[in-house]
């Protein structure tokens, strides 16, 4: 990285941290870095709001799903084989989920139910208190799957969570090693990143942690997640400390020897097209440059670590506050250490989309798109607009009869307007049963429904598709659920989104 370069970035870096400070509320760092080390380093705004201390880049803050890069780089030091399936590894899972290969676990297309998505459809919140036991139990009580692997990414958590429950079994009786163990013994200890924490979930104390926050239009919220953190999203740490990560892998520091290409390897659907995610990292492309990387979320943290490996240079930044938007904020840094330009927004026309029949839709909103539920920026695409992935991956076009159609996940779609004036399909009325998991949920004639779980508000309204389908809508917090009702061929009410498809009610 040259000197006019770096230059650049880090005035663009210090741009977006004196917004931060501007607001005096919660901010975050970035730091630059290249394969020598920590170049440079902007921080803004606070990390306690309580407490009027400044985020700065040594604040620990917690990594997210970034995290899961090191968990991949763990178990490949280990010698787990990814062509195993996850019921070799991993005891009692349930027959569809111990058929599915660790590597497609890994690469998000094992169509594995998300724990955190479906304990939401089931009126579980993420807030919930739940421990590592009770949710390995809950990976053994899962219908099945989503589909088969290989097919459609679709971003789940769970198999990360299954790597860690296979090093548990592969100890057994002996006592063997745990997977914090192997990642201190393997990764954290030989970089010289001792500092990097591994809590067990938000009421395990880290030094100095930045406290996470969310607006609710009135004024700053602390963040809050209950659930157990697993090698998904567990690790803890500051910007400095991701940075030295970062700069390990692009250089194949110490166990890091070839480590960025076997995780950034392109992984392929069955036509052969590549997914954009790869094996713990994701690609994407800055006016021809590669660029390498993985963000993460949490209520109220924001995460990202974007590198270009044929520049040898990257950058790290946390943020503790939910209206970051991590991988634009990271794009904006590398454009200008890389001379890039930034991707131009783009839109489609604004309304409500469904396939023919089936579990797709979408809504287009401004320059986003929500698709089953997850929402990702709309960028210039030629005669169309895509995403620049952080967990969607989308290429759109405009096609006949105003319909939106395109790969999403690696699957191909065509997404029909939605009518106005769509009524409720009757076929939806009625109480409807889960049985593997004991709740209920209720359409009524109106059109309003009583999703499983605590209602403050009652029934809330449904907003109607085609063929026996409804969209809820559910808010927790600063995120917001929206589960598809659907209609099957053989009576029975699915329950699903993005991350969750495999929940099914009877009527009862």
């Amino acid at each position: 990285m040259n000197e006019p370069e770096l230059s650049r970035a880090i005035a663009e870096a210090n741009a977006i941290a004196a917004a931060w400070s501007g607001e005096a509320g919660p901010g975050g760092a970035m730091v630059l870095f290249d394969t020598e080390g920590i170049r440079g380093a902007a921080a803004g705004g606070l990390a306690s709001l309580e407490h009027g201390i400044p985020f700065t880049p040594a604040t620990p803050s917690r990594w997210a799903s970034i995290s899961k890069s090191f968990c991949a780089a763990t178990a490949l030091l280990a010698g787990f084989d990814g062509a195993a399936p996850l019921g070799q590894l991993v005891p009692g899972l349930p027959s569809s989920l111990a058929a599915v290969p660790l590597e497609r676990a890994l690469d998000m297309t094992g169509g594995i139910p998300d724990l955190m998505e479906t304990l939401w459809l089931l009126g579980v919140p993420f807030t919930a208190g739940l421990s590592e036991a009770e949710l390995l139990q809950l990976c053994r009580r899962l219908p099945g799957t989503g589909g088969p692997p290989g097919v459609e990414m679709a971003y789940s958590n769970t198999g990360w969570r299954l790597v860690a429950a296979a090093f548990a079994a592969r100890g057994g009786a002996r006592g063997g090693e745990s997977y914090a163990q192997a990642l201190r013994r393997l990764v954290l200890t030989p970089l010289g990143l001792e500092d990097v924490a591994f809590p067990e979930d938000e009421a395990s104390p880290v030094p100095g942690l930045a406290t996470p926050y969310w607006h609710d239009g009135m004024g700053w919220r602390r963040g809050r997640y209950g659930l157990h953190f697993s090698p998904s999203g567990g690790l803890a740490g500051s910007a400095e400390a991701l940075a030295r990560w970062g700069s390990a892998l692009l250089a194949g520091r110490g166990p890091l020897a070839g480590m960025l290409a076997r995780l950034s390897a392109p992984r392929r659907f069955p036509d052969g097209a590549e997914s954009f995610y790869r094996t713990g990292l994701s690609a994407l492309s800055l006016d021809g440059l590669e660029l390498i990387g993985h963000g993460g979320s949490l209520p109220g943290i924001k995460t990202h670590l974007l590198m270009a490996p044929a520049l040898g240079c990257g950058v790290a930044l946390l943020s503790n506050r939910e209206d970051t938007d991590p991988l634009w904020l990271a794009l904006r840094v590398m454009a200008a250490m890389t001379a890039r330009p930034l991707p131009q927004p783009a839109a489609l026309p604004p309304g409500l989309y469904a396939e023919a029949s089936g579990e797709a839709w979408a809504e287009v909103e401004g320059e986003t798109v929500t698709f089953m539920g997850v929402t990702d920026r709309l960028f210039a695409d030629g005669a169309g607009a895509r995403t620049l992935p952080a967990y969607l991956e989308a290429s759109l076009r405009l096609g006949e009869g105003g319909a939106i159609e395109g790969r999403i996940g690696g699957v191909a779609r065509r997404l029909l307007p939605v009518p106005g004036g769509t009524a409720l399909d009757p076929a939806l009325v009625g109480t409807w049963r889960n049985d593997a998991f004991d709740v209920s949920l209720e359409v009524r004639p109106d059109g309003a429904a009583r999703m499983p779980g605590i209602h403050p508000r009652g029934a809330e309204a449904l907003r109607p598709l085609p063929g026996g389908r409804a969209l809820a809508d559910r808010r927790h917090g600063p995120w917001r659920a929206r589960p598809l009702l659907w209609l099957q061929p053989g009576g029975q009410l699915r329950l699903a989104s993005h991350r969750s498809r495999v929940l099914d009610f009877r009527r009862g």
